[in-house]
């Protein structure tokens, strides 16, 4: 009811009868829960069957709501409230409280009309006092009331307090409300020794003291006195009578024509100043209070008149304190909680960066609670506030770490399910394999480190994650090991198997050499062998030419030669003459030509016949010569 308040009828706040007495309807006070803007508490009080109610109506510009009545009986019983938005104030509802009245002889209990009255001055802003005819001593001293309120009210609960503060009237004028006094059937000329005065001048001028201290002066002066004290902002309005006095009994029927013309200017005169002029309701300390406080109100100060106590209004304040305070530290840490989540964006970067939106969303939290709580027991409803948004805070702070880890959990499935598969298909079985995983898997830890908003969980939860992939990543390891041991073997074996096969090479290469140089060496005695038989053959024949007389005996030198084998009987080497080397030839002593006494190898036989066997010469030098190279 923040705004669109709609109540068609009034309703009772505080219900008033002989077998219960004074209590408070809660229907009445389910209204006031749900009105949240400041309230303007118009109330009106006087005595019975004086036309309270109409004025009420008038008030809720209404024809009808509150129940007038037609007989000599008092027809409201209690207090009655009924709340409308408020004509002339916006974000204001406007709360009319219309009373049952004063002085009705079938109550006849004047003690019950006096805790109206002082409810009734204590809830509204603007109190109406309602009478008729004139302001003469008659309707003064029925205000009597009013000097009952210093007894019937304290401003403090201090046991201390003295007398004379407790009966100050003065002290109670700043959290009275304003006064408003309206005559009906108003009969008199407004003015005084033939000078027209204002209704306000008429009111003044009725509560005029008079000077003297005699007993009838003092009685005079004493309730005017208290008025004046109680009431420093007051306010007269004059009725004239409304319409003819048959009429009066459907006065909230009669249209605007049957009214007394000047009666409806005096009305409009009276609903304008009331709806421009009423204050908000306010309680000691000048805070404006809310439909929601003035339910808590209502039902502390009956609570204690029921009790037999009197009402305090220092003790309604902190009743009141501890209800405004409880709530607003519930709003602000709402609003606490309401930034929080609109403005974290979970996870954060830092735990700072929380910490500083924490800071700031809290300074707003506890500038709204100072701003709508009481400053009675403030300390300890914030101590309240404090604790209640660092549970918050902490929790923030839980769900950051969670958002941050569950964020990092899904980055880190992501990268590393291809990774997993090639774990899975055995690409990394290989030799090396464990180096190219470390590879690829670094990798994906820098793509990992490079992703945005992991929050502050990112290196914890990398942690955890390759310490789960631990024995994955020593399993690959430990292959890559064996697969190295194994090459490593291999590698032995492959090594052993060159050197030998090196070595073979080379033995081999060696012989092949060997017999390389052995054909040479044997080519080269054949050339030698060549060469000495070309030799052999130019000499003979260079000897047949010198000799040629001689030659006929040739044959049967070279004949015994060869046929001595290259000398005589002792072999080819021995000593015998007339062989190789005989005394006559190149290898014996005995000088001569080869062998014999008259030929150029010795002096003994000559060369042999013509039938020289060179077989038998060559192949026993090659063999010589295939020794001494092997030999050596």
């Amino acid at each position: 009811m923040a705004s669109g308040i709609h109540m068609p009828e009034p309703v009772c706040l505080i219900e008033n009868s002989r077998r219960k007495g004074l209590v408070v309807q809660q229907e009445a006070l389910q209204v006031l829960s749900e009105i949240t803007q400041p309230v303007v508490v118009v109330a009106i009080t006087g005595l019975y069957r004086t036309g309270k109610s109409y004025l009420m109506n008038r008030l809720a510009c209404q024809r009808k709501g509150f129940s007038l009545g037609g007989g000599v009986q008092s027809h409201t019983r209690g207090i009655w409230m009924w709340c409308v938005p408020h004509p002339c104030k916006p974000g204001h509802t406007l709360v009319l409280l219309d009373t049952e009245g004063l002085g009705d002889v079938e109550k006849g209990d004047t003690e019950n009309d006096t805790w109206i009255f002082v409810l009734t001055v204590l809830l509204s802003s603007t109190l109406i006092y309602n009478s008729k005819g004139t302001i003469d001593q008659q309707a003064v001293d029925q205000l009597h009331y009013v000097m009952k309120l210093t007894e019937q009210v304290k401003l403090k609960a201090a046991p201390e307090q003295s007398e004379e503060e407790l009966g100050d009237s003065e002290n109670f004028a700043p959290i009275f409300p304003t006064f408003v006094w309206t005559v009906r059937d108003f009969t008199l000329q407004l003015e005084v020794d033939g000078k027209e005065i204002s209704e306000d001048e008429y009111l003044e001028t009725a509560l005029k003291l008079k000077a003297g201290s005699s007993p009838e002066t003092q009685r005079y002066n004493q309730p005017r006195e208290c008025i004046r004290q109680v009431f420093p902002d007051r306010k007269c309005f004059v009725f004239y009578q409304p319409a003819h006095r048959r009429d009066l009994v459907r006065l909230e029927e009669l249209q605007d024509d049957e009214i007394d013309c000047e009666f409806r200017q005096q009305v409009e005169k009276f609903c304008s100043h009331i709806w421009e002029k009423s204050p908000p309701k306010t309680i000691p300390g000048g805070r404006i209070i809310t439909g929601t406080l003035l339910g808590k109100l209502a039902e502390t100060y009956v609570e204690t008149i029921r009790s037999g106590a009197v009402p305090c209004l220092e003790s309604a304040v902190l009743a009141l304190a501890k209800t405004v305070n409880a709530a607003a530290v519930k709003e602000a840490v709402t609003l606490y909680r309401d930034l929080m989540e609109r403005r974290a964006k979970l996870p954060t970067e830092t735990v700072q960066e929380l910490l500083d939106l924490h800071s700031q969303c809290e300074r707003e939290a506890l500038e709204l609670f100072q701003k709508q709580a009481f400053q009675e027991e403030m300390r300890s409803f914030q101590a309240d506030l404090t604790c209640q948004v660092e549970a918050i805070k902490e929790k923030f702070c839980r769900d950051n770490e969670q958002a941050s880890r569950d964020k990092c959990e899904a980055a880190l499935g992501d990268l590393f399910q291809d990774l997993d598969r090639k774990i899975s298909d055995g690409v990394y079985n290989v030799l090396g394999g464990y180096q190219l995983f470390k590879g690829d898997q670094q990798a994906l830890l820098e793509k990992y480190g490079e992703l945005p908003g992991k929050g502050v969980m990112a290196e914890a939860v990398l942690q955890e994650f390759l310490q789960r992939r631990e024995a994955l990543d020593k399993n690959i390891r430990n292959t890559d090991l064996a697969l190295a041991e194994k090459d490593k073997e291999l590698r032995n074996v492959q090594d052993l198997y060159e050197r030998a096969q090196r070595e073979w090479d080379a033995r081999g290469k060696k012989e092949a050499e060997d017999k390389q140089k052995l054909q040479d060496q044997l080519q080269g005695a054949e050339e030698e062998v060549v060469r000495l038989r070309k030799k052999l053959e130019d000499q003979s024949k260079e000897r047949r030419e010198e000799h040629p007389k001689t030659g006929k005996h040739k044959p049967k030198e070279e004949s015994g030669y060869f046929n001595g084998g290259f000398g005589g009987s002792g072999g080819p080497f021995g000593p015998d003459p007339g062989h190789f080397g005989g005394r006559g030839g190149p290898f014996g002593p005995d000088p001569g030509h080869f062998g014999g006494r008259g030929g150029p190898f010795g002096q003994d036989q000559g060369y042999a016949n013509s039938n020289f066997n060179w077989k038998a010469i060559v192949i026993p030098v090659v063999l010589v010569v295939a020794f001494v190279l092997f030999r050596t």
